[in-house]
């Protein structure tokens, strides 16, 4: 009887340690693949523990989905999984796999905001990477309520739209996008401002340097165009900025195109050939070379700036000899065109 008790014990003890090893192996062996590159798993809100299984599998997490089904059954942390990205790179544990997923220790994502852009182009790029898509962001960056909670406009809400890369979790809401990306634009322009010990205001740098980041490429001459329409806005000289007259044709027609002469007579609120003083807005979202080129502006007399042939700009103090350059460049112009025609 003795020797019956003995062997049933040992049994016993067989089976529990074979099923304490088979849950160990379960929990804490390796279940993902060794050798494949990161994975990138979206789990949406509300997503079905099934769904979840299948996003995890079809995205090549899982070596084995029944061991890992299991293992969320037994752990009942199937039910716990949080919404949101998450990457994984080389091999894992269900236990590590459920973990990460029950904790939500989820891996930012990539939002580049692209320079002097329009701002359904910015909608676009801050979109591609979120839960959110483009018209959400559209949305509220021409939500009057928000742009009031921010401290600023509709109007002027584009020009904060600081050209930067940044890192949001992929359910960040559109709303608080914006919100981090206006904070990132004040406290550059706020740093520029100290640094230079300019008292210009901040929607006077903004609306400037929008106009400059579509007035030229050349880094070195934007102080310079800056300080052209900074000295029309002391004298009360209209900015004559062709920019601005590019914003009014894209609100107008939809897409930017060469100006003719009939343009600059548009009715416009944007058209700073008519109207004095800043444009109701930013025409884009102006880089951070444009910002400082505004606070750091070049201290001239000058009034005037045309084209140059091969590029840059010409700057004179007085019409005439901004006339003599206009003529100039429109000459070099029609040569150029008349060469094409006859190719």
């Amino acid at each position: 009887m003795r020797r019956k008790l003995l062997i049933a014990a040992f049994v016993s003890a067989l089976v529990l340690a074979a099923g304490g090893a088979g849950v160990a192996y379960l929990m804490f062996g390796r279940n993902s693949p060794v050798s494949e590159p990161r994975r990138t798993v979206m789990i949406p809100p509300d997503a079905s523990f099934q769904s979840i299984l299948d996003s995890l599998d079809s995205a090549g997490v899982l070596k084995s989905r029944n061991l890992f089904a299991l293992a969320a059954r037994l752990t009942g942390w199937g039910d716990q999984i949080k919404a949101g990205h998450y990457n994984y790179s080389g091999d894992h544990s269900n236990f590590e796999l459920l973990s990460v997923l029950r904790r939500g220790l989820q891996s930012p994502v990539r939002v580049t905001i692209p320079r002097g852009s329009r701002a359904e182009v910015i909608a676009e790029m801050a979109a591609r990477n979120m839960a959110f898509d483009a018209e959400t962001f559209l949305q509220a960056l021409g939500d009057s309520t928000l742009a009031n909670e921010l401290g600023t406009n509709v109007q002027g809400m584009l020009g904060y739209m600081l050209p930067e890369t940044y890192f949001f979790y992929w359910l960040t809401d559109a709303p608080t996008v914006i919100r981090r990306v206006k904070e990132e634009a004040e406290r550059l322009v706020e740093a520029e401002l100290a640094a230079a010990g300019s008292e210009l205001e901040t929607d006077v740098v903004l609306s400037i340097a929008s106009i400059v980041e579509w007035e030229t490429d050349v880094t070195e001459e934007m102080p310079t165009v800056a300080g052209v329409y900074l000295n029309r806005l002391d004298r009360n000289w209209p900015l004559q900025a062709d920019p601005t007259i590019q914003f009014a044709l894209l609100d107008l027609e939809g897409e930017k195109r060469r100006l003719f002469v009939n343009d600059y007579s548009i009715n416009h609120p944007y058209n700073t050939y008519h109207y004095t003083g800043l444009p109701p807005g930013p025409i884009t979202n102006p880089s951070a070379s444009s910002i400082r080129a505004v606070v750091r502006s070049e201290k001239h007399n000058f009034m005037f700036f045309v084209a140059k042939p091969g590029g840059g700009h010409a700057f004179n103090s007085t019409l005439s000899g901004h006339n003599r350059d206009a003529r100039a460049y429109h000459r070099y112009m029609r040569d150029r065109r008349a060469q094409v025609q006859n190719r």
